[in-house]
């Protein structure tokens, strides 16, 4: 019978080999396999065990410590050996199962900025380069701004031709959508003393047919001045520089008398056509005085002017097209051009 040193130099032996042979192992099978025959019942393990009963206690105590350091080595072994190979089985049945989802695509073609956005953004920059600053406000606004302020009463026959939408909130105010981006102008007034120079770009809402030339809901960019010694000359010089940077210079300009209720005079701003006739482009004047009063700003003092025209009609006139509605029908047939 082999004595304590001699056994616990097989168990050595045979720990080292062990190890190489789990390390070859290929698959969860041949592991299966190996791990039957070094740690089962007829294992060598199991067999030294075995040897224990007939060595003398002090051996025996050695050979004991030795044949469960033996087994602990081969268990670790095994267990890594097992979590190698298992890895390695999931990954080649993800493979195996991976499906390919990807959309091939062939030419890919970049969106642009809607034809409004691109007019918005180059009337900012052509009036910021003016000297300019952006004004915004609120899409739903009280009677106050959107009409008394711009000195149009509930009694003014101008009152009915915006054919406004009003939003039903209860008392105590009349609201309504905003039917033009003047009520900036007054909130700008009322919040900073003069001298004022805006452009309130926005959407604007009224009753309109959708037509040819006409939206209900369209985009309005409207300017103010408000200044000492400001003349209708300061206007018309403002009109001519605007449409020189945005248009040309090969396109003229010209002020026609006209009546707003918010400016005093008032003028229609045209602008000319390649065929030598004119189109309307907006409304222009100097700011009525009650409209001043009315924002707190002593008209004796200040002057100012204001202007207004449509976004949208200037991209139609800047791309040549010949319906408004191709502005919100979402064809991207046309959009693409753009």
């Amino acid at each position: 019978m082999s004595n304590a040193a001699d056994l616990t130099a097989d168990l050595d032996a045979l720990v080292a080999d062990a190890v190489e042979r789990l390390a070859d192992a290929s698959d969860l099978d041949a592991l299966a396999a190996l791990d039957a025959e070094l740690l089962g019942k007829k294992s060598a393990v199991t067999a030294a065990k075995k040897q224990l009963g007939g060595l003398d206690p002090d051996d025996r105590k050695v050979a004991g410590q030795a044949i469960n350091a033996a087994r602990t080595s081969l268990e670790a072994a095994v267990a890594a050996a097992r979590e190698r190979l298992a890895a390695g089985a999931r990954a080649a049945q993800y493979e195996a199962e991976r499906l390919d989802l990807s959309e091939k695509l062939g030419e890919i073609r970049r969106g642009s900025l809607h034809l409004n956005t691109q007019a918005r953004d180059r009337l900012e920059d052509v009036f910021v380069g003016m000297g300019f600053t952006i004004a915004e406000g609120p899409e739903v606004e009280t009677a106050w701004y959107n009409f008394e302020a711009l000195n149009i009463p509930e009694w003014h026959p101008a009152r009915g031709s915006f054919d406004t939408i009003f939003v039903n909130l209860g008392e105590p105010e009349e609201v309504m959508l905003r039917s033009h981006t003047s009520p900036v102008q007054i909130r700008t007034m009322e919040n900073q003393e003069p001298p004022i120079y805006i452009v309130a770009p926005g959407r604007t809402f009224r009753t309109d047919t959708a037509d040819a030339t006409h939206l209900p809901a369209f985009n309005q960019i409207e300017g103010l001045v408000v200044d000492r010694g400001i003349t209708l000359g300061d206007l018309s010089g403002t009109m001519d520089e605007f449409v020189r940077a945005f248009f040309g210079g090969e396109v003229k300009t010209r002020l026609r008398p006209s009546y707003f209720p918010f400016t005093e005079p008032s003028a229609e701003f045209d602008i000319s056509r390649p065929d030598g006739s004119w189109l309307e482009l907006g409304g222009c004047g100097m700011v009525h005085p009650n409209v001043l009063r009315n924002c707190g700003i002593d008209p004796e003092e200040w002057q100012g002017f204001a202007f207004g025209f449509g976004i949208d009609r200037l991209a139609v006139m800047r791309y040549e097209l010949d319906d408004i509605r191709e502005l919100v029908n979402n064809d991207v047939r046309f959009l693409r051009q753009f």
